[in-house]
């Protein structure tokens, strides 16, 4: 199956497909983790995008039901060196191709990553258009990624829950794995570590939750109920949280106002706020500050991030292609973290209200953990209060 990806700058690659039959538009994007493909694909902040891999060989330990981080994968399609022949790994139930295939995801092999990857670092993200179908020319594929429009456009509304609902009730999803040891006869894809009491409860607002956020936070102790990203403020407080938590999400976070507008609200009452990647920039507006877009977003798993509290250097997973502008906070807000490569703002806390948030994603998953603790400090920050 031949396949094509082309540029808006006028730049076509070509390669062998496989997953899905499919074209899709994106902005194209890269990612430089060496392993979480799986949950790179069903991070609901990849929504819109065509991802690259720029480690060369991908899909060797397949795909599992366990790891999956949304309720269906969100990238508009893939774009890898090499497909693994093989699917090595006992906790697989499908090999990558075939989980792209049944949900509708076009990817590309046999692609220069470098190349690609090169000129996305010099150029800044530029919008694409992936195709695996028959008779796609190089001009009509140049011409869909031209057309293709991706800031301004509300993506949240397409990929958070449409339903409120508790995470987890029955403490089935969210311990963490360990390691069955010795003879002990013991499902051991099921074998887990025991779980705290879900002694504080809190509303988690869906803007595109990674489910293992929703498993930190249970792991942590809190009970979850997640609502959807069109909750209003006054409904979120009728379930009685001890705390407000802001989830990632996709997109431009600029399009966002009538979240922003109930994030205000949510603020204005001093109930403790926890927000992470777009809960960070939906914070940063409810302050009355803008974002804007980054020309080189950051993504992949080895983002360097200062917190300029303690001075301590965490390495971080992130996935954002925006960012909140300093100079148009309050005085009532610091910036407390920022990216080392860029010294874009990677954290804030309210200086006279019990809330702060951070860009880059603490809950990881398969890492790295350095910022695993920001969930504790939420539990402290509540109970505090």
């Amino acid at each position: 199956m031949k396949a094509i990806l082309a540029l808006e700058d006028g730049s076509v690659f070509h390669g062998t497909g496989f997953g899905a039959q499919a074209s899709a538009c994106g902005e194209v994007c890269f990612n430089t983790s060496m392993t979480g493909y799986q949950e790179i694909l069903t991070d609901p902040s990849y929504k819109g995008q065509i991802v690259t891999m720029t480690y060369p060989l991908i899909g060797n330990y397949g795909v599992n039901a366990q790891d999956i981080e949304s309720w269906r994968p969100h990238a508009a399609g893939f774009v890898i060196r090499e497909l693994s022949p093989v699917v090595s790994n006992w906790r697989a139930d499908w090999s990558l191709g075939d989980y792209l295939q049944q949900n509708g995801i076009p990817g590309i092999q046999g692609v220069d990553t470098r190349q690609l990857t090169k000129k996305l670092r010099v150029r800044g993200a530029l919008n694409g258009f992936l195709s695996t179908e028959p008779g796609m020319t190089e001009a009509e594929a140049v011409k869909r990624a031209k057309e293709f429009v991706f800031v301004g456009v509300d993506y949240v509304k397409e990929v958070t829950h449409k339903a409120a609902f508790a995470w987890d009730p029955q403490d089935k999803q969210s311990a963490e794995f360990d390691v069955v040891r010795g003879a002990a006869k013991l499902d051991a894809r099921n074998h887990r570590k025991p779980l705290p009491p879900a002694d504080i409860p809190i509303v988690a607002f869906d803007f595109g939750m990674k489910y293992n956020i929703a498993r930190n936070l249970r792991q942590t102790g809190f009970q979850v109920q997640v609502v959807p990203a069109t909750t209003s403020a006054a409904d979120a407080l009728k379930h009685k949280p001890a705390g407000i938590f802001l989830s990632n999400g996709p997109g431009d976070p600029a399009a966002l106002d009538y979240i922003v507008r109930e994030v205000k609200t949510l603020v204005d009452t001093g109930i403790p706020i926890f927000g992470i990647c777009l809960g960070n920039q939906l914070l940063g507006q409810a302050f009355g500050g803008k974002t804007f877009k980054l020309k080189f977003g950051h993504r992949g798993g080895n983002q360097p991030v200062k917190d300029l509290e303690s001075g301590r250097v965490e390495i971080t997973s992130q996935n954002h292609g925006f960012a909140v502008d300093p100079a148009s906070l309050p005085s009532d807000v610091a910036v407390n973290r920022i990216n080392l490569n860029d010294q874009t703002v990677e954290g804030m806390r309210h200086k006279t209200k019990p809330i702060f948030s951070v860009q880059y994603h603490p809950e990881a998953s398969p890492g790295p953990h350095d910022s695993n603790p920001l969930f504790a400090e939420f539990r402290r920050l509540i109970e505090s209060k």
